[in-house]
């Protein structure tokens, strides 16, 4: 679809975990008898803590997988966020890249040529079964070699009690709060600030995740990474606006706290709300939890944009891939496994993250309890999602490059116009290279 974004975001929490291997043996090199075949498969981590860590999911279903197909063992290593990328990245570049690879980014790897595509390795019922936007979203070239894994939309999470102490929420509003403008944003941050709140509004622009809230305000000010041709529009009027806003009217009033943005990191905020010290922030499906784990009361509504006007939100998706290791048959055998609607509901259902498939959606469609209706509000938000440029190539770098340097645009002083012009033109040198 037009003006299509791609994904290598984390719907999970970004954790410092070393790696956890889950046969025991400590190395990724393949084990084989006369007719057996090891896959290594190293995928991240979507815990915030050792106890929910990933790592026993993926146990459990190499176990389940190994029964069923003997001759086929699952070595498989869990990484954090924080270093999964990179770890895989060494390991291709060390001529031992895993069979199969669950991280954020799939583009560099197909246009090298080290990916078997989608066609070569699942079943098609399996094929088939994906959701169509996070199925493009994994194409280059028409071709499909990122298999989305899961996926995730993001809204604006709110203080209950925060909003109402401070007068923004009124004590017996049955239908929530409903900012549609930043007018509204910036009225209520100033009203929280006056009622003594430390943060009343989190603006996390630090390493972990800022490319994705960078996207989110752009796409709430009518802008984007890219154009409706899917050219790199980094530096646009609409962008420029929409950081001169944070500058300004946020950061430049006290309404974001006393950290700086630059340095604030997406969990230290999520664990700031959590505390009940930060009255509004962007978040994903994973707060719910955490949230409700501390007793907070929160809402949850769309991201409210420059002028009111309906603008796209931002989806994302996390992507598995299998390389070119000579174990295309049986890489697709796990695969096709890793998609059966009970695997993909048993995951999403864990980490509080929406499915990449249609029987997943549906599944999660049909679910009842407070948290299932929570998750179908994330859930709707995804038809109207776009997500990261990830199939070009470049997009590893543009996101770098956006983690070190968005920070400083919003800082009082800070020059927009100069720092995402210096960022898109990078982005535009790398994508024609």
């Amino acid at each position: 679809m037009k003006g299509r974004y791609l994904s290598l975001a984390a719907a999970g929490a970004a954790l410092c975990l070393t790696a956890v291997t889950l046969t025991g043996c400590g190395s990724l090199e393949s084990i084989t008898g006369d007719n057996e075949v090891t896959l290594r498969v190293v995928a991240a981590d979507y815990g915030d803590n050792p106890q929910n860590s990933s790592s026993a999911y993926w146990k459990d279903l190499a176990a389940d997988f190994e029964k069923d197909h003997p001759g086929i063992k699952v070595e498989v290593s869990v990484y954090s966020w924080s270093e999964v990328d990179a770890k895989v990245a060494e390991m291709v570049k060390a001529g031992k890249a895993p069979d199969i690879a669950q991280i954020g980014a799939y583009a560099d790897y197909a246009a090298a040529g080290k990916l078997y595509t989608a066609d070569e390795l699942l079943a098609v019922k399996t094929e088939a079964d994906f959701l169509a936007p996070l199925a493009d979203a994994g194409k280059v070239k028409r071709v499909q070699y990122g298999m989305p894994f899961v996926s995730s939309t993001r809204l604006l999470f709110y203080n209950e009690k925060l909003l109402t102490d401070a007068g923004v929420l009124a004590k017996d509003a049955r239908g929530g709060w409903q900012p549609k403008s930043w007018a509204d944003l910036e009225a209520a941050a100033k009203k929280l600030k006056a009622a003594g709140v430390p943060t009343p509004f989190a603006l996390p622009l630090g390493r972990e995740e800022a490319q994705a809230e960078t996207m989110m305000w752009m796409l709430a000010g009518g802008g984007g990474y890219t154009d409706n041709e899917e050219a790199y529009a980094i530096d646009s009027p609409e962008n420029i606006k929409t950081f001169e806003f944070l500058r300004d009217k946020m950061v430049g009033q006290g309404l974001t706290g006393a950290a700086e943005p630059g340095k604030t990191d997406r969990q230290a905020a999520f664990d700031a709300f959590s505390r009940g010290e930060v009255g509004m922030l962007n978040g994903h499906p994973t707060l719910l939890k955490q949230a409700a784990a501390k007793g907070v009361k929160f809402g949850m509504v769309a991201m409210p944009t420059a002028d009111g006007t309906e603008h796209p939100t931002m989806g994302v998706a996390d992507w598995v891939m299998a390389f070119k290791n000579g174990h295309r048959v049986e890489s697709g055998k796990f695969l096709d496994y890793l998609y059966t609607p009970q695997n993909v509901t048993a995951f999403t259902a864990k980490y509080d993250l929406l499915p990449a498939t249609t029987s997943g959606y549906r599944a999660m469609e049909a679910g009842t309890g407070a948290s299932a209706q929570q998750l179908k509000v994330f859930l709707q938000a995804l038809q109207n999602a776009r997500l990261y440029p990830v199939g070009k190539k470049s997009w590893a770098g543009v996101s770098e490059d956006v983690k070190q340097k968005i920070g400083a645009s919003v800082q009082p002083g800070g020059q927009p116009a100069k720092v995402l012009e210096e960022i898109a033109l990078a982005a535009r040198s790398a994508d024609t290279h």
